[in-house]
């Protein structure tokens, strides 16, 4: 399939910078995944791998080969967009067909390739019909078979599962992952999903305001944020991050009191804990403060403590139920404390 590499890459209108000094290398057959806010840059990235965009500087190269000067239609990579693109007009069949068409590949060879890419979908007893006659799912499958039909070197998925339920979303998730396995095509895939981001990619790369911010696997975007965007950013609920001094080793912030942590720093923190790495506890420990949300879910209750102005996010035992406004206190696991520098965001190793 292919290696893509981008060197410096950098992308501008006029006064407004995109993409800023954008470098990673995408290993052959890797599934990597762009993940960030609207407007962070993640979309234009994709684009100019795909020939969509042009870089203001830099260059885009796959498989030792640099791209800057290729067209789209020249670098053999398929797109799957989050509107199906379908042809109304034609078949699912003829949908998936068109590509083959439009590359002159031999028509003895069409009807094969179509349904192999249409079985690979689950799609075989719908070739006859037209995209209206099916549900959303089964048109963003036909997006993906048109996709397959054409064997590229390159996946290009721009939010493709946003327009579908979250059922529909998550049984699509398996689908194209295993997909990507049994093809092995390098794929790069565009999201402001985390969920998406943590169960699809073999690395992440998470951006903000044109700029990476992190690129790890999913364990390690996990475990071992680079800075609070991505501690924030990535898990559900997020990361609980609260502002306050750390002197002595000891971190304060009101209705906050944890001690035995790092003596090398000391100032203005923030400190970071994950919402599964507290726990109720009934007795004072590190925080104190009163119940402001209960919310079961069935497999796992959700409180919300409010210390000082802070709410503090809580995953508690599914049997946990409390009365608002009454006290409550929580422990935090001291081997899943998270430091970060409160002026810059950075974390504090």
């Amino acid at each position: 399939m292919a290696r893509i590499e981008l060197k410096d890459i950098q992308k501008s209108w006029g006064a407004v910078k995109g993409v800023s000094d954008v470098n990673i290398d995408i290993e052959d057959e890797e599934f990597i995944v762009f993940l960030g806010p609207s407007g962070c840059g993640k979309t234009t990235t994709m684009r100019m791998i795909a020939g969509l965009e042009d870089p203001s500087e830099g260059a885009i190269v796959m498989d030792g080969e640099t791209m800057n000067e290729i067209d789209a239609r020249d670098r053999d990579v398929a797109m799957v967009f989050q509107g199906y693109a379908l042809y109304p007009n034609m078949t699912i069949y003829e949908n998936i067909r068109f590509p083959l068409r439009m590359r002159g590949v031999p028509k003895d060879q069409h009807d094969a390739k179509v349904r192999r890419a249409a079985e690979f979908v689950e799609l075989t007893d719908y070739l006859d019909r037209k995209p209206g006659a099916l549900s959303g799912g089964q048109r963003q499958r036909a997006a993906l078979a048109r996709a397959i039909v054409r064997q590229p070197q390159v996946f290009l998925m721009d939010e493709p599962l946003s327009n579908l339920d979250a059922k529909l979303r998550q049984a699509m998730r398996v689908q194209i992952k295993h997909i990507q396995r049994e093809l092995k095509i390098t794929t790069v895939y565009v999201t402001h999903d985390q969920i998406e981001a943590m169960t699809l990619a073999d690395r992440i790369v998470i951006m903000e305001k044109g700029a990476i911010q992190q690129i790890g696997t999913p364990d390690q975007i996990y475990n071992d944020p680079a800075n609070t965007f991505v501690a924030a950013f990535i898990g559900s609920p997020p990361m609980n991050l609260v502002e306050g001094t750390l002197e002595g080793g000891v971190f304060r912030a009101p209705g906050i009191a944890v001690e035995n942590l790092s003596t090398r720093h000391s100032g203005q923190v923030t400190l970071g804990v994950r919402p599964e790495d507290c726990t109720v506890t009934g007795i004072p420990t590190h925080l104190s403060g009163t119940v402001y949300g209960v919310e079961p879910t069935g497999d796992v209750t959700y409180l919300t403590v409010k210390a000082g102005d802070k709410l503090i996010e809580v995953k508690a035992d599914r049997d946990y139920r409390a009365t608002l406004n009454t006290p409550e206190t929580v422990t935090f696991d001291l081997t899943r404390i998270y430091l970060f520098d409160t002026a810059t965001g950075q974390r504090l190793r």
